[in-house]
């Protein structure tokens, strides 16, 4: 048979060619031939078993092969032929809430749960952001999906599974699951707000889990309750990362305002005082406790200023408090407030950096101004060597400075 004859633009071909086709020696012919829609299902079968991957391939990328088949390949020692598989069963699982016939769903069931605990993480994960959103998709997988060791699969489905209970989320929190799940749970759509102080109650007892409670807050749709919120305002003036979605929160309550007032960088005042939510009496009360706040902050940086004091300079830049930062640091490294303003607009590491030096700030405080005031992204920032000391030369920090300031 020539080859050609399987383009595919070519006609079908009778049953007996097609198994005589099946075993030709030319592995060419049997993978254009594994590829057609219009073969009887057991020559496709018989093709599963192909001893060519490249066949076996085709195979498990074509619509029509059966399920009996399909399971065959999904336990295939070829990776390749499983996760042609997995896109193949992604692509058709919308199909499981329509199939007609209860036998094809539950072959289609049984290649998926063979899938879903396949060695390789990225077989797994197809199936998992296949099955994210469907409400019915097998309910077990799902559950065994949401507990992988790899976020990559777990993620999809913690944070947009239906089928996930909150008693399915709770017994994950409690497990102590791979990083980045919590993370998952919190952007769900709904979040009750047993879920939500469990996801607290957990982040608050382990300092890398901040990102847990800044997806929590960033989340509109979570329930927090106003004995979880107050236990994030009390390790939320040491958390920056909170501060902006804290003020952004939809209704928030008033007493939760005020303390935002009391220490969030004075970006943000304004927006505490301009929220929809508050009545005329709530935002006079706001109003009244930023008023207070700045002028503690007015008096405390010039006080700092005319004692010459490093101490409270530490504690602009730890607050995020811009205003009493570039005072402080004109005061320390002999600039004038022009300069300071210059450098940290420019979001240069490397500048930050070199101002942090010429104002003798420790190097620890050095790594928050290019956070907190420079406002530089974490993946930007210039880290102390060794722990304790400036990562840059003395000459090329007072080139850095000459840069800016022309001095």
């Amino acid at each position: 048979m020539n080859p050609r004859a399987l383009q595919a633009d070519a006609p079908g071909v009778d049953y007996e060619t097609s198994k005589e086709l099946a075993r030709h020696r030319d592995i060419e012919v049997r993978r254009r031939l594994a590829g057609r829609a219009d073969l009887r299902p057991e020559v496709l079968y018989f093709l599963a078993t192909d001893a060519a991957p490249e066949v076996r391939r085709e195979i498990a990328r074509n619509d029509t092969t059966p399920r009996q088949a399909d399971l065959l390949l999904a336990r295939d020692k070829a990776e390749a032929v499983r996760l042609d598989l997995a896109r193949k069963i992604a692509r058709l699982a919308p199909d499981l809430t329509t199939e007609q016939r209860e036998q094809v769903r539950e072959a289609t069931v049984q290649v998926i749960e063979v899938l879903a605990r396949d060695q390789e993480a990225r077989i797994r994960q197809t199936i998992a952001e296949s099955l994210k959103n469907l409400a019915q998709a097998p309910a077990h997988v799902v559950g065994e999906l949401a507990r992988d060791a790899v976020l990559a699969v777990s993620a999809p489905v913690l944070q947009f599974s239906p089928l996930l209970t909150d008693e399915d989320l709770l017994e994950i929190i409690a497990s102590e699951p791979v990083q980045g799940a919590l993370t998952a749970i919190a952007k769900r759509s709904h979040v009750a707000m047993n879920v939500s102080d469990a996801l607290v109650a957990t982040a608050l007892n382990d300092e890398s889990a901040a990102p847990v409670v800044t997806a929590l807050l960033d989340n509109p749709s979570a329930q927090i309750r106003e004995e979880t919120l107050d236990r994030i305002l009390d390790a939320a003036p040491r958390t920056e990362a909170w501060h902006r979605p804290l003020a952004r929160r939809p209704r928030l309550p008033i007493g939760a305002i005020r303390r935002l007032a009391s220490f969030v960088a004075q970006s943000l005042l304004d927006q505490l005082m301009d929220r929809p939510d508050l009545d005329p009496e709530s935002a006079k009360a706001v109003a009244e406790a930023v008023k207070r706040r700045l002028e503690a902050d007015d008096e405390d940086t010039e006080a700092a200023i005319a004692a010459g004091a490093d101490r409270p300079l530490d504690q602009a830049i730890a607050a995020g408090d811009r205003r009493a930062a570039v005072r402080g640091l004109a005061k320390a490294a002999g600039l004038g407030e022009m300069h300071i303003e210059k450098i940290l607009d420019s979001r240069s590491a490397k500048g930050v950096m070199a101002l942090a030096w010429k104002a003798g700030l420790p190097v620890r405080v050095a790594v928050q101004l290019q956070q907190r005031i420079g406002g530089i992204a974490p993946r930007a920032v210039l880290n102390p060597r060794a722990g304790t000391e400036y990562p840059m030369k003395d000459e090329e920090m007072n080139w850095q400075i000459e840069f800016f300031t022309g001095l």
